[in-house]
């Protein structure tokens, strides 16, 4: 089975997690047990040092029923379980149970390994070597010995056989219960485990979140994208909600597809122009000689025809029809014998200066002012000078058309560009007139499509088009409805390494 990048992430980052907190929560409870028992050893150290003094005297004079009755009573205390004075010999002579008295224990059982451990007593020991904690009834118990030193008034008392050699003539151990310490440690742990597994279930769930929104979510948009553009949807965009990699991947996602949409467009575009071309060639070879005998002898009888109106009419539109029609055969030719540019450094704001200059009079007759904005510092470029200046006049004649009769104005200027495939110069159109509806955009440069009704032949732009094409350079448009339209035409300072569509 295929497992999601996601799920393997959140499964690597939630057992880190897991064994992060786990060995962290270990560490904190061993932590937390030994300070607790440290804290309980200091007291019965303390507690131990207390009966050995609180003893001395008794002991010293060989108080026995004294002894036995503190004893006693310390044993009875809360959390004690046992106060016993050992001999040296490991027998039992003092203890808060009197059943013990007089028994031996061995000396390497739990209350006399320490002292015994080398063979004989030790003088002296830490208070860590002094204790032990072992089980017993069902909980544990902290024991804790205290070696009684011999003394001078020891030795020389009549009711002791001790030398003044020897050092160590007892101990006293004093054990005390672990179960209040135990139910704590239990309780900590019991807390500790709880906290855990909330840490974390939290951080997985953080974790589950952030890797949803950051990783599973961008690379399910990119393959959803991948897969619409390999069924051949190139108009798929990825939504740019990221700032990290997998936006920038986005973002490219989202260049790739806009340009292999150009690229297609380009393309189909090229395919149309080739296939309209040659039957626009032997279309208009076809009738241009029949549309010149009609258009021919259609003048001939309205110039006959002088005493009847009617007849009259009749002719004039035969004869306008005509030439409408030799003028779409004209469009015709022209865009069938498109040839590859013949460029050579050509200065873009004379081609421009020239186009206005033809436009003029057509310009003032439907009382269009135009602005021109040249660059001063536009470098000349690698074009064909007649060609270029054909797509500006082209674009010059719809920017009118679009104006009316109203009246109005087009702004007409070049510049220098820059871009990552070299330098540039751009020549913009842009008018004030009725713009172009949003729907007719895409096929605005299609052979034959037009916005004028039956005043266009919807060739102009096509030839423009592919004008642009074959210089390596591109055509853009922008309009909207009642606010006019805008057309940038960019071309390359340098020629292309090979011929364009047009070529």
């Amino acid at each position: 089975m295929r497992t999601r990048i996601g799920t393997q992430v959140i499964l690597g980052a939630g057992l880190v997690t897991a064994l992060t907190i786990g060995a962290l929560a270990v560490l904190i409870l061993r932590a937390h047990e030994a300070a607790l028992v440290g804290e309980l050893k200091r007291g019965a150290d303390l507690l131990s040092e207390t009966i050995k003094s609180s003893t001395h005297y008794d002991m010293l004079e060989n108080r026995r029923d004294n002894l036995h009755r503190q004893i006693t009573n310390m044993g009875r205390q809360q959390g004690i379980e046992a106060v016993r004075v050992f001999n040296k010999e490991g027998r039992i002579v003092f203890s808060s149970d009197a059943s013990e008295i007089g028994r031996a224990v061995d000396k390497q059982a739990e209350a006399c390994y320490a002292c015994h451990a080398a063979g004989r007593p030790l003088e002296r020991l830490p208070t860590a070597a002094r204790s032990r904690v072992f089980p017993a009834a069902g909980h544990r118990v902290l024991g804790i010995i205290n070696p009684i030193q011999n003394e001078p008034g020891c030795a020389t008392a009549a009711c002791h056989a001790h030398g003044p050699r020897d050092t160590v003539l007892g101990v006293l151990d004093v054990t005390v219960s672990l179960a209040g310490v135990d139910r704590d440690i239990a309780w900590g742990r019991g807390r500790m485990v709880g906290l855990a597994a909330a840490a974390i279930t939290g951080s997985s769930a953080i974790l589950w979140w952030l890797n949803r929104r950051l990783v599973v979510r961008p690379v399910e948009a990119l393959a959803e994208g991948t897969r619409r553009v390999a069924a051949g949807d190139l108009s798929t965009t990825i939504p740019l909600t990221e700032r990290h990699e997998l936006g920038e991947l986005a973002r490219a996602f989202n260049d790739m597809t806009r340009r292999l949409a150009e690229a297609q467009r380009q393309l189909t575009q090229a395919d149309k122009l080739a296939s309209v071309g040659r039957l626009a060639a032997g279309v208009a070879h076809e009738i241009n000689n029949p549309l010149t005998g009609v258009l021919t002898y259609a003048s001939f009888l309205l110039k006959r025809a002088a005493g009847s109106p009617e007849q009259r009419q009749d002719l004039e539109v035969i004869v306008r029809e005509t030439k409408r029609c030799r003028e779409i055969v004209r469009g015709l030719l022209d865009f069938a014998r498109q040839t590859p540019p013949r460029r050579q450094g050509t200065d873009l704001n004379e081609v421009v200066r020239r186009a206005v200059t033809i436009m003029m009079n057509q310009l003032a007759l439907h009382r269009v002012a135009l602005a021109l904005d040249l660059a001063t510092d536009l470098p000349e470029a690698s074009a064909d000078a007649n060609q270029i200046q054909q797509v500006v006049v082209n674009l010059l004649v719809n920017a009118a058309d679009a104006i009316g009769d109203g009246g109005g104005e087009i702004r007409l200027s070049t510049r220098a560009t820059a871009s990552e495939a070299g330098p540039g110069a751009e020549i913009v159109v842009e008018d004030g007139g009725s713009g172009i509806a949003a729907a007719d955009l895409p096929r605005l440069f299609e052979p034959f499509f037009t916005t004028k009704g039956t005043r266009g032949t919807g060739l102009g732009l096509a030839v423009t088009w592919g004008i642009v094409q074959s210089h390596g350079g591109a055509i853009d448009v922008q309009s909207e409805e009642g606010k006019g339209t805008r057309f940038t035409v960019r071309l390359p300072l340098a020629a292309p390494a090979g011929p364009g569509p047009g070529g």
